[in-house]
């Protein structure tokens, strides 16, 4: 059966069953998230101006508020971590994310309030974008009912927060039929983005081609249309000088993709205007 046949599954909560591996029970539940598509494609210069108001987003995300979601787990990984020198845990991290989609790309953005900027990963291990200040999108796509902890289908594109640009921080985690991890680059020509700094304060937009990346994850990934449905989480990584650190999880428990967000591709979507009245 086509996947593109199941959507209407989607639609609705779906029980899951225990998984092995996690440390916080699997909520018995998912999100559904409408992400628009843009109709012009923005220049990616790191002010989001273009494309904000046209993307999805639902608001400002702090731990307070993540406390609150049916996937929080008491802070065995959604957590803040302390280096000493904190105000109020409000002042820690604060973001909101933008996601959206035209016929060949996928495009992310982030306005983040952070507290201290920290890149520097134990070893300086590329691949550690999660020891690192960072954004990453999880993607499954298509979405599937199976529950699996990363593999075929399932990619991440994480961005660090560094001025520095060094080649791992636009870095894809995906799966194939032969291996759960496959750990690289963002392939140049598959990826543009850009940071605008204000102190340990950032602006991430960045753009990536889907066929090869999504494409390559998994051979039933087709040229996206209105109505499919991909699986989203967003993990924002914030060590503040620990070696693993901080995390806010927002759509989802880690790697385990059922617990991902319903992420359906919609039409175009118009800004937000006041009334005259």
């Amino acid at each position: 059966m086509s996947y593109r046949t199941l959507l209407a599954g989607f639609f609705v909560s779906v029980v899951l069953w225990p998984a092995a591996g996690q440390d916080a029970p699997r909520p018995t539940q998912t999100v559904k998230l409408l992400v628009p598509l843009l109709e012009e494609a923005p220049v990616i210069d790191g002010t989001l101006d273009e494309w904000q108001d046209y993307a999805f987003s639902d608001g400002v995300w702090d731990m307070n508020r993540l406390r609150h979601t049916f996937w929080y787990d008491e802070g065995r990984r959604n957590r803040l971590t302390d280096h000493g020198e904190e105000g109020h845990i409000d002042d820690d991290l604060s973001a909101r994310y933008y996601v959206a989609w035209d016929r060949t790309n996928l495009y992310f953005g982030a306005k983040v309030k952070d507290n201290v900027n920290d890149v520097d990963a134990p070893g300086d291990v590329p691949r550690a974008w999660y020891s690192r200040d960072s954004v990453c999108y999880f993607l499954e796509a298509p979405r599937d009912d199976a529950p699996e902890f990363f593999g075929q289908g399932d990619s991440a594109f994480c961005f660090t927060a560094d001025r520095t640009r060094p080649p791992h921080a636009a870095w894809w985690r995906h799966g194939t039929a032969d291996e759960a991890y496959v750990e690289e680059p963002i392939p140049n020509d598959a990826v543009e983005y850009a940071f605008v700094f204000d102190g340990a304060d950032f602006v991430l937009e960045a753009r990536v081609a889907m066929a090869p990346t999504l494409g390559v994850s998994d051979p039933r990934w087709l040229p996206p249309q209105i109505g499919d449905v991909y699986g989203l989480e967003i993990v924002h990584c914030d060590p503040d000088g620990g070696p693993y650190g901080g995390h806010f999880m927002i759509y989802g428990t880690g790697d385990d993709d059922a617990t991902w967000a319903r992420m359906v591709l919609t039409g175009p979507q118009r800004p937000l205007e006041r009334r005259l009245e």
